[in-house]
């Protein structure tokens, strides 16, 4: 009896897995593992311009007469969006909102201080400065790019848990479809330029 149960077992197995195979779960995990890993980039080129802000905001804080309500807001704002972590197993449009949400927050803090900093041309001679103005620029970029990475990610994955045969073991498997970085409100209106 028990070699007859074993043999069962043995046999709804090397039928099962093939079944899983063929029916796409594999390409399922896989998809999805590739985008938590695509996430975790995202983090990482969130946390380096996070990581860089202090050392911005000691550079600028060198200087007596600035704006101390500046600083404040952009050490705040980090704060808050540092202060967000996100499940990759749970990236749905509501939790990837509220993350960029906080970035957003972060950007117009920093972009806010480097307007004010225009008032101060020694400081933008300070070479430190200089330094970590060009380490941001750079990190912006690697953000967009990896954001970018991410949301191909979500497409590729999104399409698969929506094809047939695949919607039907998405749906069995509780595959649901992933949220996307999306442009902020009003990106699509041109800012008006006057001289």
């Amino acid at each position: 009896m028990k070699f007859k149960l074993n043999w069962t077992r043995l046999v709804i197995l090397t039928l099962f897995i093939p079944l899983l195979s063929g029916c796409g779960y594999n390409k399922l995990v896989t998809e999805d593992e590739a985008i938590a890993q695509q996430w975790a980039q995202v983090e990482n080129a969130y946390q380096r311009r996070a990581d860089l802000i202090p050392n911005l905001v000691n550079t600028v804080k060198g200087y007596a007469d600035f704006e101390q309500e500046t600083l404040t807001q952009v050490i705040e704002a980090r704060s808050k969006a540092t202060g967000i972590n996100i499940d990759p197993s749970n990236l749905n449009p509501a939790t990837i909102q509220n993350f960029q949400a906080a970035q957003e927050q972060l950007s117009g803090a920093l972009s806010r201080l480097m307007v004010v900093v225009e008032r101060y041309p020694d400081l933008k001679a300070n070479q430190n400065f200089l330094e970590l103005q060009a380490q941001l620029e750079g990190t912006e970029n690697r953000i967009a790019f990896e954001r970018k990475k991410f949301n191909d990610s979500v497409g590729t994955y999104n399409t698969s848990v929506r094809k047939f045969p695949r919607v039907i073991t998405a749906k069995i498997f509780g595959f649901d479809k992933k949220g996307y970085f999306e442009a902020e409100a009003g990106s699509e209106k041109a800012p008006q330029v006057e001289f």
